[in-house]
């Protein structure tokens, strides 16, 4: 009995430390093809060796570093999209995080994706960290003012890893290069490709994935142009179930 009641108590503990864990920042970006008849999304493979959600598609995205509020971008995020993201940041607000989250998107697309977003410098663009090597290889900075935040979701309690993710639509015009093998530094992500919105919603993804692909749709739907001023959708755990509300 003590030995059970040891086990029951452990997992107890296990369970209590997991509800405790504070989602880290992350950030996510739908890249949107308009070039053709039908709008097409950029999806992606997670490689089989991941923890978390090995072989799902998903779009371009990952935890948002520190020090991706540092980098300097040719244009900045719209004042509109800066303060959703400030409203939902409650007392951690400030705008290097807001920027932190918006530049991350786009670290990642290059990294996930082989995906440059921004545009070319009139002089040498100066960014002193490694990871935005390739951007200054190139002679482009981040471009901040393409993105749209529409969306957030927190990952439920009870999990090793959570993650408070944001959301971001841009327009496949704003890749300013690209790499030549198609695919991304990091190797995170296989079989890229570009799917029309009902396909990729028809791919093996989690379920979070396809509600907010089918977001995105509305999105595009009321503002093909994606001017700022959208409304921003929450996916969360409430009171034991998940929740969707609109800002």
């Amino acid at each position: 009995m003590a030995v059970n009641g040891l086990k029951k108590s452990a997992l107890t503990e296990t369970a209590r430390t997991s509800a405790r864990i504070r989602p880290r920042d992350a950030a996510s970006l739908l890249l949107v093809d308009r070039s053709g008849g039908e709008l097409r999304i950029l999806m992606g493979k997670r490689h089989m060796r991941h923890v978390f959600m090995p072989g799902k598609f998903v779009f371009p995205g990952g935890r948002t570093e520190a020090a991706d509020g540092r980098i300097s971008a040719i244009a900045e995020l719209s004042e509109t999209d800066q303060t959703k993201l400030l409203t939902g940041m409650g007392s951690r607000s400030s705008v290097q995080r807001c920027r932190a989250l918006a530049l991350s998107a786009i670290r990642e697309t290059y990294e996930e994706a082989g995906l440059i977003l921004g545009r070319r410098h009139p002089e040498r663009a100066s960014i002193a960290h490694p990871d935005w090597a390739a951007f200054v290889e190139r002679n482009i900075l981040p471009d901040l003012s393409v993105l749209r935040y529409f969306a957030r979701a927190t990952t439920p309690p009870g999990g090793s890893r959570r993650f408070d993710t944001r959301f971001f639509l841009a327009f496949r015009d704003a890749v300013a290069d690209a790499l030549p093998e198609a695919t991304g530094p990091s190797q995170e992500l296989e079989e890229l490709c570009w799917l029309p919105f009902p396909e990729a919603t028809q791919l093996d993804i989690p379920e979070i994935t396809r509600l907010i692909i089918r977001e995105a749709e509305t999105v595009l739907a009321a503002n093909p142009s994606l001017e700022p001023g959208n409304a921003v959708i929450q996916y969360s755990m409430k009171y034991g179930r998940f929740v969707r509300e609109v800002f």
